[in-house]
């Protein structure tokens, strides 16, 4: 049986090395789509800059769900932290560069690579085809087509959105519109202003790397809440709470009993973060919870905030922000865009600060577009996504958050009915799941995702039936 995935950063890698792991070669091929050179590093782990670290403690991260301590003993092993003594935190805790569990990745699906299991086929995904019968897929690709049985969607994350008040500066040289392109950030002058739109992780890096190459102007990051990614606690706590055993039923419901636990964490001389480590496990139970006018609801007003607690930076990110907040050389603002201009390479940016009615314009040399992937539009933005988009085979989920699926990760077409043979691996699949962005998370969504092909694979046709029908159909026409 013939699998194609489309996607090899750690989501496509993770499902691909699952399920190499089930079959034997004469049972199944699988070929993964993807641009880039090596598999599982994509957009967040294939960074060389050596700034761009994990954000989670290495003990926290594993491709194996079952092992938590999979790449921990890996990291061990090979050797990179001899090379970087920084990746050790004073707690202990490791947060390696990010590029190094890239290699992890990709190092453990290699000896499938050799044997000719998993087939990389580097280049993008263009077009996506049904068989007319239903009974197969075609993805076609840069380098010709490829035939598959089952297609797993597993794309990379869109590219940020440009806020329609920065779409001036687009031809700007002093506008980067991806923060993730190579050398983005290299033309940046030490001495230049720098304004950064959106306060999140990505921001974060940002920041971190300016420092890095020597950068000393004022940098300014700007968002609507003007929040920052928290980071993480001197000592690592396990979980605390209960929020399943009676999970609530509304959005405010759960805001409720959030604050309340965060009280008792307080009480009992416990860290915040370990009350949203325990969200974090039973998510996908609150989320299941949750009718979707509550869910719309929770998205729509309450996602930043749990954004910026979940998703934490390393304290060596997190180090560098406060000392440049220190020296006066780096701050915060809640503001809202309202116009931009590019003067003659001094790019004239307008802004309304939270609570106030007066609009500012501030210049700078440089503006830093980190306003996040812009999941929404990943059906319009990815031509393959695109294509299953316009046959009617998969639609957006109603939260704008990705693909809608079922439980068992099926896509959902427009006629509302799950099908059998495409699925969706990763956090293009989190409208169903909820909490689908972590690394633990997507680990976990890949086994399951895996598993459900191996159900697919002993009740669909043998590959030798599906060729005699594919070579009759030929001699036919």
């Amino acid at each position: 049986m013939r699998v194609a995935i489309i996607g090899g950063g750690f989501s496509g890698a993770a499902v691909a090395w699952h399920l190499a792991q089930l079959h034997r070669p004469e049972r199944i091929s699988i070929s993964v789509i993807e641009p880039r050179p090596l598999l599982g590093g994509g957009l967040a782990y294939s960074s060389e800059e050596p700034s761009h670290r994990v954000n989670v403690p290495a003990v926290r991260m594993s491709m194996a769900p079952d092992d938590p301590q999979h790449f921990a003993r890996w990291l061990t092993g090979s050797g990179e932290l001899e090379h970087d003594p920084d990746a050790i935190w004073k707690n202990g805790d490791a947060f390696p560069r990010r590029r190094v569990f890239g290699r992890y990745v990709a190092e453990h699906l290699a000896p499938y690579l050799s044997s000719g299991l998993v087939r990389h086929l580097e280049g993008p995904a263009i077009r996506v085809t049904r068989e007319t019968d239903g009974a197969g897929w075609t993805v076609h690709t840069s380098s010709g087509p490829v035939a598959a049985d089952i297609v797993v969607l597993a794309a990379t994350h869109p590219r940020p959105g440009v806020p329609n008040a920065l779409a001036s500066l687009t031809e700007a040289p002093g506008f980067i519109a991806d923060p993730y392109a190579s050398a983005a950030l290299s033309g940046i002058g030490p001495d230049a202003s720098v304004l950064i739109v959106g306060s999140g992780l990505t921001s974060a890096d940002m920041v971190a790397e300016l420092d890095r190459r020597g950068h000393r102007g004022r940098i300014l990051t700007l968002s609507r809440h003007g929040l920052r990614s928290r980071g993480h606690p001197d000592v690592r706590g396990e979980p605390f709470g209960d929020f399943a055993s009676a999970p609530a039923m509304t959005a405010l419901g759960l805001l409720r009993t959030i604050r309340a636990m965060l009280a008792a964490a307080r009480a009992a001389n416990v860290n915040w973060q370990s009350v949203f480590d325990q969200l974090r496990l039973q998510g996908p139970v609150l989320w299941a919870a949750l009718a979707p006018p509550e869910r719309a609801r929770l998205v729509r007003q309450l996602r930043v905030f749990w954004d910026v607690h979940r998703f934490r930076i390393a304290p060596q990110v997190a180090a560098v922000l406060d000392r440049r907040h220190a020296t006066g050389t780096f701050a915060t603002i809640a503001a809202r865009l309202v116009a931009s201009n590019d003067e003659d390479g001094s790019l004239a940016v307008s802004f309304q600060r939270r609570g106030q009615t007066r609009i500012e314009t501030a210049r700078f040399d440089a503006v830093i577009n980190t306003t996040g992937p812009a999941h929404g539009q990943a059906l319009q933005l990815n031509p393959a996504l695109n294509s299953l988009a316009e046959g009617g085979l998969i639609r957006t989920d109603q939260y704008g958050l990705g693909i809608e699926t079922s439980l068992d990760s099926r896509a959902i077409g427009l006629d509302g009915e799950a099908v059998a043979t495409l699925l969706v691996a990763g956090p293009l699949a989190r409208g169903t799941f909820g909490e689908l962005m972590g690394l633990p998370e997507v680990a976990r969504h890949a086994q399951a995702v895996a598993v459900e092909i191996a159900k697919l694979l002993a009740t669909l046709p043998s590959a030798q039936a599906i060729g005699a029908n594919a070579a009759h159909r030929s001699l036919a026409s």
